[in-house]
């Protein structure tokens, strides 16, 4: 790290989300989206009242501190400490942003010179190739392949060159489900030691691994002082319009990520903030319970879309089902997805947009299943149909 600046501000040309163009559709349509990751109910009433409570005393109506509330950052202290014995100083350590993907912006636009290589799993989510470009650095990736989508730790040591300076890491992994091993974690962090890199880790699915458990790469040896870690509140409360984001790391990796945040959003989202503070302090039977009704829905997803004839890929973690269309006698998964809303009544991703190399997930469809149950069924029935 010594002798490597710590802010760039190169850019360049960006195209438009997946998202908008198949919301649009679900819109235009009234189909049932199941492509974009959002619940379709709320999470916990008392979350909610907490940020009502917060408007109506007066708390975040105006800007918030920079960093954060100091509630809601020893709330993400605390969190760390309980679930992964982790130790961070949430005046220094701990900082607020909108939602992860600010986070990984910022991450990106402070660590990165132009040329510097990223690593990343591809599929990835689209906004990773966004930030990396806004930065101006070059992103490598390292394909994840069916059924497994494991990671090549041999093509991945084989990948890092002189010019690598970062690693991109997601797990639970969208949009595959997979969730990295301690083993593979283990040499993912010796890797990075050994080649002096820096590491951000994207874990806002964290609370929601059904096989397996969530190991934060921060935690492992050598590692606390070169990795970003980065979450938030959307995905683990169903309150993902809130977009209440973290980064915790080392004084001096989260002092570069707010130096480049405070020219995005500065701040945001006030009164969430104190509402997430009180969240994270949900005790373990919430937390239990979220986890294991997603374990259900997902289930009941995989046995639905198993039925209408895809070859499902079953998660291990996240809110989304990756599934093969190849057995549906179909090729192109962009053009299937466009043209599913109007046949079926029901939005899925293609996860061909998530590649560098678009034939490697030519056939793969992603379908979220955070939603509600009789939503499920009724979506199933319809592909079924």
């Amino acid at each position: 790290m010594e002798g490597r600046p710590l802010l760039n501000r190169g850019l360049d040309g960006l195209g438009t989300t997946i998202f908008a163009e198949m919301s649009a559709l679900a819109l235009a349509t009234g189909a049932i989206n199941l492509g974009q990751g959002f619940p379709d109910t709320d999470g916990p009433e008392s979350v909610r009242e907490a940020a009502v409570r917060a408007l109506r005393d007066g708390r975040g109506n105006q800007y918030p501190p920079g960093p954060g509330v100091p509630e809601l950052r020893a709330a993400v202290a605390d969190h760390q400490r309980r679930f992964y014995g982790l130790d961070f100083d949430p005046d220094t350590e701990v900082l607020v942003t909108a939602g992860a993907t600010e986070a990984i912006a910022a991450a990106m636009l402070a660590l990165l010179e132009p040329g510097d290589e990223v690593i990343a799993f591809e599929p990835f989510y689209d906004s990773y190739a966004a930030c990396i470009a806004m930065a101006g650095g070059v992103r490598v990736p390292l394909t994840l392949r069916a059924p497994d989508f494991r990671p090549d730790l041999d093509a991945l040591r084989a990948a890092v060159t002189p010019r690598t300076r970062l690693l991109l890491l997601n797990s639970p992994h969208n949009p595959t489900g997979m969730v990295l091993t301690r083993d593979e974690l283990t040499a993912i962090a010796e890797l990075a030691v050994e080649r002096d890199l820096l590491v951000v880790t994207d874990e806002v699915y964290e609370h929601l691994v059904f096989e397996g458990e969530h190991v934060p790469l921060i935690s492992l040896p050598g590692m606390r002082d070169r990795t970003v870690s980065i979450s938030s509140a959307g995905k683990t409360f169903s309150f993902t319009g809130w977009k209440v984001g973290w980064v915790t790391g080392s004084r001096e990796l989260v002092a570069a990520v707010r130096t480049t945040k405070q020219f995005l959003t500065y701040v945001a989202s006030g009164p969430f903030q104190y509402a997430v503070a009180e969240a994270l302090a949900l005790p373990d039977t919430y937390y239990t319970a979220f986890r294991d009704d997603l374990r259900t829905k997902r289930d009941l997803l995989s046995a639905g879309l198993t039925e209408a004839g895809f070859e499902v890929y079953r998660p291990q973690g996240t809110y989304f089902i990756t599934t093969d269309i190849a057995a549906l006698g179909e090729k192109d998964a962009l053009a299937f997805c466009r043209s599913l809303p109007a046949r079926c009544g029901v939005v899925a991703v293609p996860n061909s947009v998530f590649y560098d190399d678009p034939d490697a997930g030519r056939t793969q469809v992603r379908f979220a299943f955070c939603k509600k149950q009789d939503i499920l069924k009724e979506a199933a029935a319809r592909l079924h149909g």
